[in-house]
């Protein structure tokens, strides 16, 4: 069992990069523009590029059996292809040989005619559904192995008599007359030789019964694939690979095991191969097989196979194959997340360039900007104003609007050629000489990699294909074309789009509930290109919350609440006069907030109470009395591996704007951000502030705040009172506070990227808003404004108690503002220092002086002045630092 294991993290490093995430798949990780499968010859398909699994595609298609296509002519095509192989593969025996009996309904078989019309075949099947579970070869256990042992009760060959079985198979052959009917018996016994490791008899049943029919229908192709595993077995390598190799040309839906059964692992074999083509067409195949097991450079082996065929259909899968693995060094979709985010996995490709004197060193998120800034074609400056816009000249003549041919660097440090100029030349010269539109297609999808956007529309123009694949390719194309090659998106611009390309807009655009959401997310497309494209384009153009709106939904704007990035949306979303590509924008991101304007609202209303502008705060949530809760869904998974997507409801739990419980004006009994509120938190003597209700919502919350501000404005132990409730509160819906998710658009404590420190830098959106959630940000907490109403409260308390109370409350504070110091100043150190020890001890004392000189100012005066309060004696043993420092 261990080295299958094995076996399969070998494979998987081999095939792809090594990522942390275990649902990486490495064929999401560009737009996948050119479509590979528009080869003609749908049998190819297996092998067209792919790098998530063995083969391309069986997701997507079902290649057509040539076995079930000759059943199909055997019963004079009185059955359809599906029929056919309902009969073939599932019909029952019994239901077989009640039809021989005379006394069969099935209406399958009535089709076909009467049993007497194809008794052979019938009997035939008969006698092949019998063999059928036994057709399997006996495994033979290492007694050193590791691999898994299969269940021993599964039926193999060596499970049939050998010697009844192969002479009924060789009487029914005797007794058959239709020729394809006995070949079929011929290569059961072929077949069951081989199964029985009866190797040299498979061989020669071979000889006997197959190859003197000069029958090369499908049955044959099936015998020469079991007698070349009988080859195989008797260690004829050379005439076992020569058959698989004649299988793999000549089968339709067998190509795929006879090329695993081939052992093509050196030169040499290859070089047996072209000995023995002596067609054309076998020569053609081998250097296919060539090019396909070694592909970091295809143009050789093309070269030889135009020589021979420029025609040939596998030189398309070949050229199909190259296209796919430039696009994917030239496409990659992965804008990454903004700085400060670290769950980008994205590169800075190293410059090559020699620094001269005085020149910066670039930090990785200036290079990774600098790199999108060539992706798009972009001056220096991120979300420019418009009258600081590049000019049109600029842009249109801007050698870098995509992006440079990029290396893989995750596998090895052997270089990747980037083969585009060759390849291009090479795909030149053979539309020249080959009718197929394919060509013409390629050739202009390579000059659209090339940047060259009006040769490509040029030689798009001038195909004439009926081919509806190829057509479609081709608008598609052409639609890129005119999209990136335009400087700035005008309205006339975005009409020009939608009137010439209305079915690609519409899927770009379609409806995006939360269901289709979360099952396309991630799928790489051309309408995430154009998405792409044009947010950028938009964002470059200073239309913020247009760009926002092409990538995300409205409701992703709680993730990272930023006033400003929200003003712009919210511009956009009352913008009179759309135009119709808005109106779609509109329609695809803003329909799962509820009250689009509550929505906004509330946010506004947040960030005005965490800087303690109450009066500002009511006037915004005086607007968003209709706000149905922040917008979250939940995932229900059913059997079938779909998930049912719903809307979170939060009955009387808190919502983002509701069912706020007075204790929010409390104090921690301890910190517990698990625990209930009653338990983590213990509520303040509220009688002389009536107005505080038990319960509120944020309007009311915000008003009672203004009373308490009037009153704390004042003097004596009620306004001391007052602030120390207002304090709390700041305080308690900090990243410290039990209550911390109350202004941040979030729906409970539970931790996350909003109360992390060193989360302390908004996200740097430099070339558009993808991925806007994957990375959480709310502005950092004012601990001083907390603090300030704490003062005020201790200036004019007289009980020691509440001083005391005060005093811890201020240090906590304080403690948030260490903690703010700290992610700022974080150690510079690699793991790999040989002085790591020593160096981080150095900076862990630093960084405690630090602590002691300036954030220790209220612990301080608490120990020196209320040390003996029964506050603080309660306090240490509800907070085991406060106890450890008082008895420094």
């Amino acid at each position: 069992m261990k080295k299958y294991f094995l076996s399969a993290a070998v494979l998987f490093l081999m095939i792809s990069k090594t990522q942390a995430c275990a649902w990486y798949d490495p064929d999401y990780e560009y737009f996948n523009l050119f479509t590979q499968s528009i080869i003609k010859d749908k049998t190819y398909l297996p092998f067209l590029h792919t790098l998530s699994n063995r083969f391309y595609g069986h997701e997507h298609f079902e290649i057509p059996d040539e076995n079930i296509e000759n059943w199909q002519k055997y019963f004079g095509n009185t059955l359809t292809y599906k029929e056919t192989k309902t009969l073939v593969e599932q019909l029952p025996t019994g239901e077989l040989n009640a039809f021989k009996n005379g006394n069969s309904n099935n209406l399958l078989l009535k089709k076909t005619g009467s049993y007497t019309d194809h008794a052979e075949g019938i009997d035939y099947l008969i006698e092949a559904k019998y063999l059928e579970p036994y057709m399997r070869i006996n495994f033979v256990e290492n007694p050193n192995s590791f691999y898994y042992t299969p269940d021993q009760a599964d039926r193999n060959a060596t499970d049939l008599d050998y010697r009844k079985t192969v002479a009924a198979l060789k009487s029914l052959y005797a007794a058959t007359q239709n020729p394809d009917i006995k070949l079929r018996y011929g290569y059961q016994l072929v077949r069951f030789n081989h199964y029985t490791r009866n190797y040299a008899e498979a061989v020669n049943a071979f000889k006997n019964y197959v190859e003197p029919l000069k029958i090369k229908s499908a049955p044959y192709f099936l015998a020469l694939d079991q007698l070349a595993g009988a080859q195989r077995g008797l260690r004829q390598s050379d005439e076992a690979n020569w058959n698989f190799f004649q299988v793999f040309m000549n089968s339709k839906s067998r190509k795929e095991s006879a090329f695993v059964s081939m052992k093509l692992s050196d030169s040499a074999t290859f070089d047996h191969l072209l000995e023995r083509a002596e067609t054309p067409k076998e020569k053609n195949m081998a250097y296919f097989l060539l090019g396909y097991d070694d592909y970091s450079d295809p143009i050789p082996v093309m070269k030889k196979m135009l020589e021979i065929d420029p025609t040939s259909e596998i030189l398309k899968v070949l050229a199909a194959r190259s296209v796919n693995e430039l696009e994917r060094h030239y496409l990659q979709i992965d804008v990454g997340a903004p700085a400060g985010d670290n769950s980008s996995v994205i590169k800075a490709k190293p410059s090559t360039q020699t620094k001269t004197k005085g020149e910066r060193t670039l930090s990785f998120w200036q290079k990774l900007k600098n790199f999108f800034l060539k992706l798009f074609g972009s001056k220096e400056s991120a979300a420019p104003e418009k009258d600081n816009l590049p000019s049109t000249e600029d842009l249109v003549n801007n050698p870098n609007r995509l992006p440079v041919y990029s290396k893989d660097e995750s596998l090895s440090d052997e270089p990747v050629k980037n083969f585009l100029d060759e390849f291009q030349k090479i795909t030149s010269e053979i539309k020249e000489k080959s009718p197929d539109e394919f060509w013409q297609i390629t050739d202009a999808y390579l000059s659209f990699l090339q940047k060259d956007y009006k040769k490509s529309t040029e030689t798009l123009t001038q195909i004439k294909t009926n081919n509806p694949e190829y057509i479609a390719e081709i608008d598609r194309m052409k639609m890129l074309n005119d999209i990136v090659s335009a400087p700035v998106i005008t309205p006339e611009v975005e009409n020009e789009l939608l009137t010439k390309y209305p079915k690609i807009f519409e899927s770009v655009f379609a409806k995006n509930d939360s269901e289709t959401f979360y099952q396309d997310a991630n799928e790489p497309s051309t309408q995430e290109f154009i998405t792409d494209i044009l947010a950028n384009r938009y964002f470059l153009q200073g239309e913020e919350g247009k760009s926002f709106l092409m990538n995300n939904r409205l409701s992703d704007l709680q993730y990272n609440p930023n006033v400003k990035l929200v003003k712009s949306v919210e511009d956009f979303t009352t913008k009179p006069n759309k135009t119709a590509l808005e109106e779609k924008i509109i329609s695809k991101g803003v329909d799962d907030v509820g009250n689009i304007p509550a929505f906004f609202n509330v946010i506004y209303g947040d960030g005005e109470m965490r800087q303690a502008n109450f009066e500002k705060a009511k006037s915004f949530y005086a607007q968003a009395k209709d706000f149905s809760g922040i917008p979250r869904t939940e995932y229900t998974w059913n059997g079938d591996g779909a998930p049912t997507v719903s809307k979170i409801a939060f009955g009387n739990a808190y919502n983002g704007f509701s069912h706020i419980p007075s204790l929010i004006f409390g104090h921690n009994a301890w910190e517990s951000f698990q625990s209930a509120p009653d338990v983590s938190m213990k509520a303040e003597n509220l009688s002389e502030f009536p107005f505080i209700k038990n319960e509120m919502n944020k309007l009311e919350l915000s008003a009672a705040l203004i009373e308490l501000k009037k009153i704390a404005q004042g003097s004596g132990q009620k306004a001391s009172r007052a602030n120390q409730l207002i304090g709390n509160l700041l305080y308690n819906t900090s990243s410290l506070g039990y209550f911390r998710e109350i202004f941040v658009m979030d729906i409970n404590n539970e931790g996350g990227p909003k109360y992390h420190f060193y989360n302390y830098e908004e996200p740097q959106f430099n070339y558009y808003f993808k991925d806007f959630a994957r990375s959480s940000f709310v502005e950092p907490d004012n601990f001083d404004v907390a603090i300030s109403y704490y003062q005020k409260a201790l200036d004019e308390s007289e009980d020691h108690e509440q001083k005391a109370r005060l005093l811890f409350q201020m240090a906590s504070a304080e403690q948030g503002k260490y903690y703010q110091y700290e992610a700022k100043n974080p150690v510079q150190l690699r793991y790999d220092d040989p002085q790591y020890e020593e160096k981080s001890q150095a900076y862990d004392k630093k960084m405690a002086a630090v602590e002691n000189e300036k954030y220790r100012t209220y612990f301080s005066e608490l120990k020196k002045n209320y040390s003996q309060t029964q506050t603080a004696q309660a306090l240490k043993g509800s907070c085991s630092y406060f106890d450890y420092f008082m008895k420094r």
